[in-house]
């Protein structure tokens, strides 16, 4: 748990981000290369790394999960392979030119995001669960929630990049 050390902060996933802040300055003051030397850019550079990643709470969670072995799957949770489905469908319809999928892109993009909203607010709670009383069952459904997050996000990604880029190529062709 080489980030939370570098910041002085006990391994937890639920962080109070004016504390983090106040943790990163005060140890960014203490060894910034400009202030002491150049023989602490590495301890300059591994702030920076640590801060940036304990600072959203997505990363957190993987890093987090990452320093005791267990990895985000690459592959489609079983619930979403349906949505994916249709997804991808309607993506290349829009692709090919086909403008009526615009509208089932909309709403996926609208259901995306609150779906990513909704697993935010979960993970939330997870957090604070298992900081309370730790154990693997709260880091596997984290695990789980963070996978179905994962997939959400590329897929919204996916839907805003292309509906984004034929609206421009729209607007550019009037």
């Amino acid at each position: 748990m080489q980030y939370y050390e570098a910041l002085g902060l006990e391994p937890k996933l639920a962080l109070d981000a004016d504390n983090l802040r106040k943790r990163f300055y005060e140890r960014s003051r203490e060894t910034h290369p400009d202030l002491i030397g150049s023989n602490s850019e590495d301890r300059m550079a591994l702030l920076n790394d640590a801060f940036r990643t304990l600072r959203q709470p997505v990363t957190r969670a993987e890093y987090f999960l990452s320093e005791r072995g267990i990895q985000l799957s690459k592959e489609v949770p079983p619930e979403l392979l349906e949505e994916v489905f249709e997804l991808n469908m309607a993506l290349e319809e829009l692709r090919s030119g086909d403008e009526s999928a615009r509208s089932q892109l909309d709403s996926a993009r609208e259901r995306f995001a609150g779906m990513q909203a909704e697993i935010d607010k979960e993970l939330a709670d997870l957090f604070r669960r298992h900081d309370a009383e730790g154990g693997d069952e709260a880091l596997k459904e984290i695990l789980a929630s963070l996978n179905r997050r994962r997939y959400i996000s590329n897929l919204l990604r996916d839907v805003v990049a292309l509906t984004n880029d034929k609206e421009l190529n729209v607007h550019l062709s009037n």
